[in-house]
């Protein structure tokens, strides 16, 4: 029987293939994976798909249908990873910038004592201290704009602080 009409779902024409082609793809396979334990599962793999489409593959197809099976399981497997490094990276990422609840609560907590606490600066101070922190004036420009001095922007900042630090038990 010529090798070309050969069925291969015939089990001593498979062990023919498997025995011409089976170490050929194992070394394609640990070339391309670096890792023979790997490399023997999808060989098996290999040559479970070829037997299960036995009927669609001709006998003089076989290698070629083996090593697209060995070298598509090598693309997949690629991806996996891929995908399981970019999880991973995405994981590391969360637990290395943990925004909880709690943190969230007290943020804002502080942020309204904050206000308040503003708000409660006597008129001047007030003015000076939102001039500076919130519109980002330096002193010599809040003292252009209020035609004061320099030194008295200075003390009024300074006061300012003071009583904010006074206040804010999370500066303590």
């Amino acid at each position: 029987m010529k090798a070309k009409n050969q069925n291969i779902c015939i089990e001593a024409v498979f062990e023919r293939i498997y025995q011409m082609y089976a170490k050929e793809l194992r070394n394609f396979l640990i070339y391309k994976f670096q890792d023979v334990e790997t490399c023997n599962d999808i060989v098996q793999e290999c040559f479970i798909k070829l037997w299960q489409k036995c009927h669609e593959v001709p006998y003089s197809k076989a290698k070629s249908f083996l090593f697209t099976v060995g070298n598509n399981a090598f693309i997949n497997q690629k991806k996996h990873l891929q995908v399981v490094r970019k999880h991973h990276a995405g994981m590391v990422k969360q637990e290395t910038n943990p925004v909880s609840p709690e943190y969230i609560y007290i943020e804002e907590e502080y942020a309204q004592k904050l206000h308040r606490l503003i708000e409660n600066l006597p008129e001047k101070q007030k003015i000076v201290f939102k001039m500076s922190r919130l519109e980002k004036m330096t002193y010599h420009e809040i003292a252009e704009t209020l035609q004061l001095s320099v030194k008295t922007i200075e003390k009024r900042m300074s006061a300012a602080l003071q009583y904010l630090r006074a206040n804010l038990e999370y500066f303590k």
